[in-house]
């Protein structure tokens, strides 16, 4: 024997206005979780691009006049020149003139500071170690902030893991996308380390 309660409800389902007002549950039940969902997207991405302004990009440290030699002061350096090492105060020297505390030797000749030897006007060396050691000039910081402003969504992420002027140099004049056409030719294939603020011309086809 069916239960009364079952065949009641067979009934109902039966009536069309029941069937409206089911469906019209549901549509208006999918309506507000579709807005509640655009709601909380939005929401994030505001989130995301607060948080992204509230942390700048911490510029050069600063550090006292000629306090290089000293080895109680460590400096980071770009490590994997073969002849040439630019540490983070900006000099660029031969291998065999970089201290124990990384920092180069200003007392030897050779050593430069800020030095933009082999670069082009575009921003764009034929040395790793030169191109950073010119984009970290004090007057390249507005050049590099613009490129951050503009830079697509992949750029940002990958250069907010950065933390000051220097670790930004040292990604920034890396071979990247931005260095080659077709994926596997340079742009430039002698000024192929670049700091600036766009990348070298195409070369023609």
């Amino acid at each position: 024997m069916v239960p009364c309660g079952a065949v009641l409800w067979r009934r109902l389902l039966r009536k069309r206005w029941v069937l409206g007002v089911v469906f019209g549950l549901s549509l208006v039940y999918f309506i507000t979780s579709t807005f509640k969902q655009e709601e909380r997207m939005v929401r994030d991405r505001n989130l995301l691009q607060v948080q992204e302004h509230e942390q700048p990009i911490l510029w050069k440290v600063k550090f006292s006049a000629g306090n290089s030699s000293q080895l109680s002061n460590q400096c980071r350096n770009s490590v994997q020149g073969k002849l040439l090492i630019t540490d983070e105060l900006g000099y660029i020297c031969e291998r065999k003139d970089v201290l124990l505390n990384g920092c180069c030797d200003v007392q030897v000749p050779s050593t430069r500071l800020f030095s933009c030897e082999s670069c082009l006007p575009n921003g764009c060396c034929s040395v790793y170690e030169y191109c950073v050691s010119c984009c970290l000039q004090p007057s390249k910081q507005h050049l590099l902030e613009r490129f951050l402003n503009r830079a697509a969504v992949a750029f940002q992420n990958l250069f907010m893991a950065v933390e000051d002027h220097f670790e930004l140099c040292l990604a920034k004049c890396r071979t990247s996308s931005q260095s080659v056409q077709h994926e596997n030719t340079y742009r430039d294939p002698i000024a192929k380390y670049c700091y600036g603020e766009y990348p070298p011309e195409l070369l023609p086809v």
